[in-house]
């Protein structure tokens, strides 16, 4: 039987207790964010939503992303009185507990970490294109802030789901006029905020976010919404129910003191003794395409020159033509970084997510939720713009997420320093989990293509803009956390450690030197995180100093990965960018910031 408007309101009463009570044990947390919404999470989860209570999956059935993070006590709170969770609320924030201060996975219902706000809603519609590629059925429905509206990525996903007809997507902004340190941009000027998704091609009502009946007519007619992603805007109160706390500035972040304050603050709340329990409620399921294990076939000769971005692309497209799990992601560079490739394949697996690189990171997180493994891909430079999504990609601890990044270093030549990535290596390094590739020709570009659908988490790989030549065999094998040494012998007394465009610069370096009779080793550093630490420490004994070449600033990438796996064994001398570089040809470029071949000729004789 469905629930009243009464039992569901009263049910929004007891959440309300639950997110005081458990913040006051916790001594922090969000109370009155979490008391704001507490209809539409009665109405969401015990009336609007279908879904299986033993079941966290989402497996044909509706998903819910909080995306006002802070407001997690009342998720658990929710998810217990629905018997998705058994834990202790009042273990909220423990080091011992599931129930942390902001979403993570940790609780399988949560998709994806949410609490740096603005990035739900892009995860959101990431799951709903998914959705959409297989006619999977399902609503995803996110709930956001008033505040985190101000957001621009909330309007990158907002066009994105609009663009590309995304109904089964519902939006619900809890407009509570109030922000952590002052009141919100429009406080509760809710006509603001349905105007602004109307005209970004959203249907669009706004509703009293207290009133039960209200809330539940507006997101039945959402569901019936044909051709439009669908927003309640609801006009709420910030610790809606109890009076010292409704609307109040002061008390974002801010728990109620135990005793006698809380007492009060529940006594004002009134009878909230309800239970409601939530039958299992699914969609039919479709019949998906089994999932095939990823692998690539290069068809390269030896010596031939191809940039590791084309390369890219032919692997991708093979990918997508017998893959399908895979699917692929751009941001209007398609046909630089050739992704184009894997649309012409199959289109309909591909995202054209245009010049919003936020949005396109928190799509790609989102797809891969639902069983997919998405390739996103642009210009390396851009990637640090949409930083704080991989961050928190990081924390949501995805199946699969592959980013690529290309043009990257000052061998992209005429396009100037904006266009130029010299941090990429760096900031991928240091995000927890993440495997880093940077492959040097067609054959291992095209190999790591492989290896990064295979591989768990988060993987970048770093392709460049010039040609290069093929160096290794069509059946050349790539692992993580391996290296290629592709010079070598006894005499050695130097290594030089390459990665990418350098490495053909080093293999130049290493014919010459050997005319003057300097032995070297040369090695492919192409999985940068994790790296090859036996090679790296046994090559530095035996060869005694260690040089590192890159085409990446000297800050955070090859140079102080190799310098930490070797320390202590061999003195280690970097050559890297260390100017803001201009426009010119790669050659000229190279040459300036010391990192061709000649550059690396001089290193070595003064080493040896």
């Amino acid at each position: 039987m469905a629930a009243s408007d009464a039992q569901l309101a009263r049910m929004a009463q007891k959440l309300r207790r639950h997110s005081l009570e458990s913040t006051t044990e916790a001594g922090s947390g969000h109370p009155t964010s979490c008391m704001s919404m507490a209809e539409l999470m009665s109405v969401l989860f015990f009336s609007e939503m279908r879904f299986d209570p033993a079941d966290p999956s989402g497996s044909d059935a509706d998903v819910f992303v909080l995306s006002k993070g802070h407001a997690a006590p009342i998720l658990w709170a929710t998810l217990k009185e629905a018997g998705a969770i058994e834990d202790d609320l009042l273990t909220l924030r423990r080091l011992d507990s599931r129930l942390e201060g902001h979403p993570t996975p940790l609780v399988p219902w949560v998709r994806v970490a949410t609490g740096s706000l603005g990035q739900g809603l892009c995860a959101t519609v990431g799951m709903a294109w998914a959705r959409r590629t297989e006619g999977a059925p399902g609503r995803v429905f996110a709930l956001m802030g008033d505040g985190e509206v101000a957001e621009g990525s909330v309007w990158e996903a907002a066009a994105f789901a609009s663009f590309n007809g995304l109904d089964n997507v519902t939006a619900i902004v809890d407009v509570n006029r109030l922000g952590q340190s002052g009141p919100t941009m429009y406080q509760h000027d809710t006509a603001v905020y349905e105007a602004r998704f109307r005209s970004f091609g959203w249907e669009a009502v706004t509703v009293d976010g207290h009133d039960v009946k209200a809330v539940r007519e507006a997101l039945a007619a959402g569901r019936n919404a044909k051709g439009k992603p669908f927003a309640l805007v609801a006009r709420t109160l910030k610790g809606k129910g109890v009076s010292f706390l409704e609307d109040k500035e002061g008390w974002h972040g801010k728990p109620v003191k135990k005793g006698e304050e809380l007492q009060k603050a529940v006594a004002e709340l009134g009878d909230t003794d309800i239970t409601l329990p939530v039958e299992a409620r699914r969609y039919s399921p479709i019949t998906e395409r089994a999932p095939v294990p990823p692998a690539v076939a290069p068809a390269y000769k030896m010596g031939q020159e191809v940039a590791t971005r084309e390369a890219y692309g032919t692997a991708l497209a093979h990918l997508g033509a017998h893959c399908p799990q895979v699917v692929a992601l751009d941001g209007d560079t398609k046909n630089s970084t050739f992704a184009e490739r894997f649309k012409a394949v199959d289109p309909h697996r591909f995202a054209e997510a245009y010049i919003a690189e936020q949005n396109m990171v928190g799509v790609a997180l989102g797809v891969s939720t639902e069983g997919k493994i998405p390739f996103a891909s642009t210009f390396a430079c851009f990637l640090s713009r949409a930083y704080d999504f991989i961050r928190m990609a990081a924390i949501s601890r995805p199946s699969h997420l592959v980013l690529c990044g290309s043009h990257a270093g000052v061998s992209i030549g005429e396009d100037g320093a904006s266009q130029m990535a010299l941090e990429d290596l760096a900031m991928m390094r240091a995000i927890t989990g993440a495997t880093v590739l940077y492959p040097s020709e067609a054959v291992s570009a095209e190999r790591l293509v492989e290896l990064a659908a295979r591989t768990k988490g988060i993987v970048y790989i770093r392709t460049s803009r010039p040609k290069t030549k093929v160096i290794y065999a069509n059946d050349e094998q790539f692992v993580v956390g391996g290296s290629k040494t592709v010079r070598s012998s006894d005499k050695d007394r130097v290594t030089i450690v390459a990665a990418g465009v350098t490495v053909e610069e080093a293999l130049t370096a290493h014919e010459r030197l050997a005319a003057e009779g300097i032995a070297t080793r040369v090695i492919d550093l192409y999985s940068v995180k994790p790296v090859d630490v036996d090679t790296l420490q046994r090559a530095a004994s035996e060869t005694k100093a260690v040089l590192t070449v890159e085409d990446h600033s000297v800050h955070g990438g090859i140079g102080d990965a190799v310098a930490a796996a070797v320390s202590g064994r061999a003195p280690v001398t970097m050559l890297g960018v260390r100017e803001i570089p201009r426009s010119g040809k790669p050659a000229e470029l190279m040459a300036m910031h010391g990192i061709d071949a000649d550059a690396i000729v001089r290193a070595v004789r003064a080493l040896a």
